[in-house]
């Protein structure tokens, strides 16, 4: 055990590796050139809605990067995993009943900050917990909600204490050519022209047949996904120099352990094989005339081949945790009353929130 608990120990000294780095070719299940569909992002900040497409000089030139799938989105596919029954060991579950639902704390958006587990029993440990974070002890944090370490949190509606992401995974398509589609919805019967519906009297209730489905509706030129002629890629990163700012106080043994178990968690999510299928129409997969990259960074920029395997990670995911001591499971209850007060501005001690709010992840 003490072989494997200290396997990796030399990148968690002070002049240990920069970052692991995977660098993946991927293609449509279509073939190559095959159509995909990116992620659609709301407008807002002068961006008029749709996929994210940058530019570079003319557009004509096919000269742009497309983003397929955010770094936000990589981390929501990912993090789940850790409710698996093979994984959940590894962390404590922490199960919040909502009415009718029940939502782990794995699933949240926005993780130990989400206005789920907020207006709960855990409330006060958690505010507790991040507090802590700013005075540089992250080992309560990691007892209740370790993968908020692994995937970066922010408690955006109370304390503003923030961590980063450890792994940021992006995918990317290169000079993407877009496509447009067109569509006609046809009733299954003429419902006006056949006296089972009068005719809309004026625009509003035109609009409300349309919307029910009892009239016909044309669809002209929206997104119709894109051709990616230069390929797709998948960039992710484990930042080890990040790991290493995790503190359990000023004790250098529970420091040790604190980074053992957070290193265990972020190698196993990251050297899991992420979903090929993002959504509707994008069913991507490893190109197979192109090799993938995985290595070791160091801060003189040397890259060194990596062998570490899925099995490896969970292997010492599995005694890291055993050694730091993983947090009790939870399922506590939605509190009402505790949701009233946060809108309201109450952080449960009577004092109002600092201001500061995370945007809302745009759908993919």
């Amino acid at each position: 055990m003490s072989d494997v608990l200290k396997k990796y120990d030399s990148w968690l000294d002070d002049d240990g590796p920069a970052a692991l780095v995977i660098r993946e070719h991927l293609i449509p299940v279509e073939g190559e050139d095959g159509v995909l569909f990116p992620a659609t992002f709301a407008a807002g900040d002068n961006f008029p809605g749709g996929y994210n497409v940058n530019s570079f000089g003319e557009e004509k030139e096919g000269k742009n990067v497309c983003l397929i799938d955010s770094v936000g989105s990589q981390a929501n596919r990912t993090e789940p995993l850790f409710a698996r029954e093979k994984y959940a060991g590894l962390v404590p579950q922490v199960v919040v009943k909502a009415g009718e639902k029940s939502v782990n704390l794995l699933e949240a958006g926005h993780r130990a900050g989400d206005a789920i587990v907020r207006c709960t029993a855990l409330q006060a440990a958690l505010q507790s917990a991040f507090k802590a974070v700013q005075q540089g002890n992250t080992e309560p944090l990691a007892k209740i909600a370790p993968t908020s370490l692994v995937f970066g949190v922010w408690d955006s509606r109370d304390t503003q204490a923030k961590m980063p992401r450890l792994i940021a995974s992006t995918i990317r398509a290169f000079n993407v050519q877009r496509l447009t589609r067109s569509a006609q919805f046809n009733p299954a019967t003429e419902f006006v022209n056949n006296g089972l519906l009068e005719e809309p009297a004026d625009k509003a209730a035109k609009e409300a047949y349309a919307q029910r489905g009892f009239i016909h509706v044309p669809a002209s030129a929206s997104h119709g996904g894109v051709i990616a002629t230069g390929g797709i890629r998948r960039d992710a990163t484990l930042s080890l120099a990040a790991l290493r700012l995790l503190n359990a106080g000023s004790d250098g043994q529970k420091t040790l352990a604190l980074r053992r178990y957070i290193l265990g968690l972020a190698l196993v999510a990251f050297t899991y094989r992420p979903s090929s299928y993002l959504r509707q129409g994008c069913n991507l997969v490893l190109d197979p005339n192109k090799s993938a990259e995985f290595v070791e960074v160091t801060n003189d920029g040397k890259r060194t081949p990596s062998k570490i395997t899925h099995d490896d990670a969970l292997a010492y995911a599995k005694v890291t945790a055993q050694a730091f001591g993983i947090g009790k499971d939870q399922q506590v209850e939605f509190d009402k009353e505790l949701a009233k007060k946060d809108v309201q501005g109450d952080n449960g001690n009577g004092e109002r929130p600092a201001k500061g709010g995370k945007k809302k992840q745009p759908a993919s």
